[in-house]
């Protein structure tokens, strides 16, 4: 090469630098792939009626709703191609379950919306199973009988909710990548039927260190621009915590957790109103209880009797008891040990999910399904019956009457009751051996369906990790053999070998329980509440060992039968609010009691209005409250709390049904990093006339300080 020491040949050095460029360039868009997905996350307020609606979870006829602790949401994510050819939506709803009726609405009025992007193929909505929800939005008979039928505004709150979620997230959809992570969280649980699980064989339970999972999974959706847009986490426990004393609204420890990190997230956001989204998602809940003091006689206070759970023979007085000295603390420990395991591994999650989007679903007709076990043996499912069990309750929320847990005879008084409303049949009873059957609610059929015959089964996929959908709730051990049998099905038809499954419980259908066979034989409340008798979970396993083979072979498998629109049927019962009345020369929103003029930090501030029915108007993406506080500097009133936060309860009290008279207390308990100055507390409600129709009323507190 000539050189010309002159000049020092400026275009060869040009070339070298242009080389050099070029080699960072291509390393640059090497090591930093284009995202493997398109996500989207949505969160929408469902909460329902707060004033006369008995609650969903214990059945306890006396539970009725007062009031709101925590507001209700669904949380929903959108994952897809990044082509967009096929997707997903995966949906957590702060209820104490899926129901079939909610699930059908909810993706009738997607098509209408959106086609057949969205269809009961694509579409998994997961309960996280509060038992502070209101009743009502469960279309089958059995769920409706403490709830005096069908509740059409609940229905149309968990409905609206949902589908508004999955259009916030729809909207939402952007480039993104998916990490996973696991762990363990210890003592945020305990089995509340041990008797039972101890009948699984011994070399399978020797193969677990616990009677309960402890295993948190996390999956963290990142933007490509490393945005954080959610956490989806599935953690198995018990919405209980909240006890069915309660009459307050609330999402109980997963709701509140999911309040946590969203309100960490979303700096200055309402609650509700952020970007990010927390869903901590159920899972194989089924005998796992947050009550980790255990289960105690209120009378004595020695341990119940292990299998009955019985004190002197009464079920009512065995009582399991959180971490906390009363239920509000024991929900706020237990979603704050759910809430930092899950900040953890989200923080520190770094297996990045990749491989294609996939979805299976299959309708099946629970009735007489075979059940394969080996070559030689054979069991058939039954017609859905509920067993003499089923009515002593849990220890988180005993029964009433004569019942116990553990019961595989049944007694002659309570047989005869249940003949006088419907005998089963010689085959049923056979099949359902050795539930002794209280209500044989698969041959009750009036007014309509009094449990669900035909049940969603469907899997999700993300590239190695799988969801497994379930109707229903599974018990850790059955959990525990479904995520193996699913895991190494999917792995044997191709899946990578490092496939990772997790469970979503009481999702798109609510199927009640499913035990292993060897804990259905003891009949505790988990066993008597598997309704399609000994041989329910086998049929599972065999059903989605089926589907998820055919999810990794790309095999579309027959939609199955269509369950029935229950909805046209349904009943309901509950009186409308007729009117409102305040007593004479006052009104809607007149102070009863006022506030202190001063509170110290972490103590409690209260105010009584005279108000109306908060049925009139539920406040959805509302308030019906608001903490205010005066901006030393501008001398303006800033909204700092409402109704959907952990420091704010809002109690509604009927004083006259006859009159039609109502009362709302409103307790602000106060942060320890409030700030000094002035407050006051508003109360927002709607009273009905009986002439005049429906009109807003606003109550306002006296300003105090706080210092």
């Amino acid at each position: 090469m000539v050189v010309n020491s002159s000049l020092g040949r400026p275009e060869n050095m040009y070339s070298e630098m242009f080389l050099s460029l070029l080699i960072v360039f291509l390393t640059w868009n090497l090591s930093s792939a284009a995202p493997n997905y398109l996500i989207g996350a949505g969160i929408a307020d469902m909460t329902g009626p707060a004033a006369d609606v008995n609650m969903m979870g214990y059945a306890n006829p006396g539970q009725v709703t007062g009031g709101i602790h925590l507001r209700m949401y669904a949380r929903a994510f959108v994952i897809a191609e990044p082509d967009d050819s096929k997707r997903f939506v995966f949906v957590s709803i702060d209820g104490g379950m899926q129901g079939q009726g909610v699930t059908l609405e909810v993706v009738k009025q997607l098509k209408a919306k959106f086609g057949d992007r969205y269809t009961e193929k694509n579409v998994a909505i997961s309960g996280t199973h509060s038992h502070s929800g209101p009743a009502g939005f469960l279309t089958e008979v059995l769920f409706q009988v403490t709830s005096l039928g069908f509740i059409k505004d609940t229905f149309d709150a968990f409905v609206n909710g949902i589908v508004k979620s999955i259009v916030k997230a729809d909207e939402d959809l952007q480039p993104g990548d998916i990490y996973m992570n696991q762990g363990h969280l210890y003592n945020a649980s305990i089995n509340r039927s041990p008797s039972a699980y101890e009948n699984n064989p011994a070399e399978e339970r020797a193969m677990y260190s616990h009677n309960v999972d402890t295993n948190m999974t996390v999956l963290r959706l990142v933007s490509e621009k490393g945005e954080d847009i959610g956490m989806i986490n599935w953690f198995a426990v018990h919405g209980t915590s909240m006890n069915n004393t309660n009459k307050l609204i609330s999402g109980d420890n997963k709701g509140y957790a999911s309040y946590l990190m969203e309100q960490y997230y979303n700096k200055g956001a309402r609650p509700g109103k952020g970007r990010f989204v927390a869903a901590f998602a159920q899972s194989n809940l089924g005998d796992v209880s947050p009550n980790t003091k255990g289960a105690k006689c209120i009378d004595t206070g020695l341990p119940c009797e292990r299998n009955s759970s019985t004190c002197n023979g009464k079920t009512e007085n065995c009582i399991a008891f959180g971490p906390g000295r009363d239920m509000f603390e024991s929900t706020e420990i237990i979603a704050e040990k759910q809430y930092n395991r899950a900040m953890e591994l989200y923080k520190n999650a770094s297996m990045k999910l990749s491989g294609h989007i996939g979805f299976v679903h299959q309708y099946v007709d629970m009735h007489n399904q075979t059940a394969h076990y080996n070559d030689s043996f054979t069991g058939k499912t039954c017609k859905s019956s509920m067993g003499f069990s089923f009515a002593a309750g849990t220890t988180d929320g005993p029964g009433a009457f004569s019942f116990t847990q553990g019961d595989t005879e049944g007694t002659i008084f309570w047989k005869i009751v249940r003949d006088a409303i419907k005998t089963p049949s010689k085959e049923l009873i056979e099949c359902q051996k050795p539930k002794p059957i209280l209500l044989p609610t698969g041959e009750m059929d009036f007014p309509y369906e009094w449990q669900a015959n035909i049940v969603d089964t469907q899997i999700l996929r993300i590239g190695s990790f799988g969801i497994i959908v379930v109707p229903g709730e599974f018990t850790t051990m059955a959990g525990r053999r479904l995520r193996n049998t699913v895991r190494e099905a999917m792995i044997a038809s191709g899946a990578p070998k490092n496939t990772t499954v997790v469970i979503a419980g009481l999702s798109n259908t609510y199927a009640d329980y499913i035990t292993t066979y060897e804990e259905y034989q003891v009949q505790r409340y988990e066993g008597a509440s598997t309704i399609y008798g000994p041989h329910t979970f086998r049929f599972y396993e065999n059903q989605y060992e089926r589907i998820a083979k055919d999810l990794v072979k790309g095999v579309v498998p027959p939609p199955g039968p269509t369950p029935p629109d229950l909805l046209p049927s349904q009943i309901a019962l509950l009186p409308p609010v007729v009117f409102d009345r305040v007593p004479f020369r006052k009104n809607f929103g007149d102070i009863v009691t006022d506030v202190k003029s001063s509170y110290v930090k972490n103590s409690t501030a209260l105010v009584t209005f005279r108000a109306g029915n908060p049925r009139n108007d539920l406040k959805t993406d509302k308030t019906f409250l608001s903490i205010k506080y005066q901006d030393p500097v501008t001398n303006e009133w800033n909204e700092i709390y409402n109704d959907a936060d952990w420091c704010t309860r809002f109690y509604w009290n009927r004083t006259s049904t006859l009159f039609g008279l109502s009362e709302v207390t409103i307790h602000w308990d106060i942060p320890y990093n409030a700030a000094s100055g002035n407050y006051q507390i508003h109360h927002y409600g709607n009273a009905k006339d009986l002439f005049r129709g429906m009109k807003s009323y606003e109550g306002i507190s006296s300003i105090f300080k706080v210092q």
